[in-house]
């Protein structure tokens, strides 16, 4: 199953975050144990009172150019694994997705 899913409002990311991560940064891709694949990030928030969540919403935003306003968490406030929701064209945001990520 992939890292990510275009929709008709946009993209649907699946991300394991790393909190107090030393840089906020996309670090490729990971296969879970369970088959499902997740885009691995890292911020630099620590995990309390949703500032991890709120620097990972302002990190896919800064990468994928869109308005934070653009980049809501779908799922997973409190886990590591999360569901990200961008907002706009589906086929757009993954071409700038894979401009990130040359090796897929």
């Amino acid at each position: 199953m992939a890292a990510w899913t275009t929709t008709p409002e946009g993209l649907r990311l699946a991300i394991r975050l790393t909190p107090r991560g030393g840089r906020d940064a996309l670090d490729g891709i990971e296969a879970l144990a369970d088959g499902r694949e997740v885009l691995k990030a890292r911020v630099r928030a620590a995990p309390s009172e949703g500032e991890a969540n709120a620097a990972l919403i302002a990190l896919i935003a800064k990468l994928l150019n869109v308005a934070r306003s653009h980049v809501e968490l779908a799922a997973g406030a409190t886990a590591r694994l999360k569901i990200v929701a961008v907002s706009g064209d589906g086929e757009i945001l993954l071409a700038r997705l894979r401009q990130l990520l040359p090796a897929l």
